[in-house]
């Protein structure tokens, strides 16, 4: 008889340690877990979690189902909410209803308008009809416009069209222009090609220059030109320069290249500089072998 509960006590023991390990870790997995349980996550993996747990993963789903139904989402479950969340909530839906109806944005209820509130959204919608019909938008609507928001629409389109036609827009048809702003859109269209042809930017018509307007012109590319030369910049054509101004650049462009000479600078060009300017240049030397 003591051999036998001797015997049990040492399969007691090895039971113990061959399972506490499992024990221990299930516990440790189950406060792992409790993260993920309480934001909703499908990694929640309770399957005995302590009272105290459990009160934390009730709250934690109570809560959000609040805020899904506040968030309009379809998960929400309005019979887990309280009287006085209820209240909040179809007050919140009312009012952001009629922010869709003021607004125009997102969708209307008409019928869960108070007399007040839709008299209001009347006034709205009118408001942005007249706005849209004004700037020319597809959703205007004409037929909704009074006699004399009519005619400011037509007043808006016209000098809409004005607009387009004196920036030189596709969209301009001077078919409607009055021949007092065809003479103004005429003179803007002219200016702006007097300033293409000087500015060198765009298409130039040179057959619609007066002769002085020309002369400026003419004055004003000769000038790029100069600059470009002078700047070594690939659109410069010496045939272009004078006499005066090609020796000036000759002569700019020999000190450049001697102070590049001077300096060490790779486009330094050794036959065009003189005996005496060769004389203070130090010999090349060849590259190091490595």
């Amino acid at each position: 008889m003591k051999i036998f509960k001797r015997c049990s006590r040492v399969l007691v023991i090895c039971v113990c340690v061959f399972f506490a390990p499992i024990l221990v870790g299930a516990q440790a997995a189950d406060r792992n877990n409790v993260p993920a349980c309480t934001s909703g996550l499908e990694a929640c993996a309770y399957a005995h979690p302590a009272q105290s747990q459990a009160t934390d993963l009730a709250r934690a789903e109570y809560r959000r189902n609040v805020a899904n139904c506040r968030d309009g989402e379809a998960s929400c479950d309005r019979s887990k909410l309280t009287q006085a969340e209820a209240n909040s909530l179809a007050l919140a839906e009312h009012r952001r209803n009629v922010s869709h109806c003021m607004e125009g944005w997102g969708t209307c209820d008409y019928s869960k308008l108070t007399q007040r509130e839709m008299n209001a959204v009347v006034v709205a919608e009118h408001q942005r009809n007249i706005y849209d019909c004004r700037n020319g938008t597809a959703s205007c609507d004409r037929s909704k416009l009074t006699e004399s928001e009519a005619k400011d629409v037509v007043l808006a389109s016209q000098q809409r069209n004005l607009a387009d036609c004196m920036y030189g827009f596709a969209s301009c048809d001077r078919s409607r222009l009055t021949p007092s702003e065809e003479s103004t859109v005429a003179a803007a269209q002219h200016e702006s090609n007097v300033s293409r042809c000087k500015d060198g930017w765009g298409s130039c018509e040179y057959s619609e220059l007066t002769p002085q307007e020309r002369k400026k012109v003419d004055v004003a590319e000769h000038q790029r030109n100069l600059s470009a030369c002078r700047n070594g910049e690939d659109s410069c054509d010496n045939a272009k320069l004078t006499q005066a101004e090609a020796t000036a650049l000759a002569l700019t462009e020999h000190k450049r290249n001697y102070q590049a000479c001077l300096q060490g600078y790779g486009y330094c060009d050794r036959s065009l500089l003189t005996a005496a300017e060769a004389s203070r240049i130090p010999a090349e030397t060849a590259p190091t072998p490595r």
